[in-house]
């Protein structure tokens, strides 16, 4: 069966565009043109992945992202005028998938279509850790709501926008090897070149702030060939 994207954009023209190609592409591409015809077009049909415009009449794209992630669970690639990192970081703390600015080549978005539903399909929603605000782990503990690390101390310290959504995804797959790619996608919205360092650099930040032995760690493990893993329980307190 083809994978069904709903396309969500009060541009007719970007509409068109996008439907003719992922069509011509072999998906099953619908549309719809603001929050509310979005949700009709869902109370009666299934998508697979919903391809979102930030800046839409009515209710914004940040808080229909919101909406889809806390009910039903279908990933959402953002697309926005805007490219600033901010924005970006917003938008996948408010459960967006992927982000792209415009303008765009439809080539790119088909790319990371097919990279979002392989990797949903690979970590499927019922294994993250969702709607929860504190995480604990290993003596430490993650405040979601305030994007805050507490030490077994209780020394509190605020996480950066990038340090938060890497330690939040390792937390939400405890003692499973997450690749480099699928970070860097995740976290920074995109392909990681062979040369790119951003994911290995956020997570020697991270060990940092654990207080991580850089030699053997025993919270944010190193897999060979493989990417990093959390290596420890993982437990849900509020």
């Amino acid at each position: 069966m083809s994978d069904r994207i709903l396309v969500v954009d009060d541009d007719a023209g970007i509409r068109g565009l996008l439907c003719e190609y992922l069509n011509s592409a072999g998906m099953q591409a619908e549309a719809a043109e603001d929050g509310p015809s979005m949700w009709r077009w869902l109370e009666n049909n299934r998508a697979d992945l919903i391809v979102l415009d930030l800046m839409l009449p009515g209710v914004d794209g940040l808080s229909l992202c919101r909406s889809i992630a806390d009910q039903i669970k279908i990933p959402v690639i953002m697309l926005t005028a805007r490219g600033a990192l901010i924005d970006r970081i917003i938008g996948l703390e408010m459960g967006a998938d992927d982000y792209m600015p415009k303008p765009f080549d439809p080539r790119e978005l088909l790319a990371r279509i097919k990279v979002v539903l392989r990797r949903t399909r690979q970590f499927p929603p019922e294994s993250q850790v969702d709607d929860v605000s504190l995480l604990a782990f290993g003596g430490w503990q993650l405040d979601t709501r305030l994007n805050r690390l507490l030490s077994p101390d209780g020394i509190s310290t605020t996480l950066g926008g990038s340090e938060f959504l890497m330690l939040r995804l390792l937390l939400n797959h405890p003692h499973r090897t997450l690749s480099r790619d699928f970070l860097a996608a995740q976290v920074y919205g995109k392909d990681r070149g062979p040369l790119d360092r951003s994911v290995d650099v956020c997570i020697s930040r991270l060990r940092q702030m654990l207080g991580e032995d850089v030699r053997n760690p025993r919270l944010i493990r190193t897999i060979r060939n493989g990417g990093y893993v959390m290596a420890v329980d993982v437990v849900i307190e509020a």
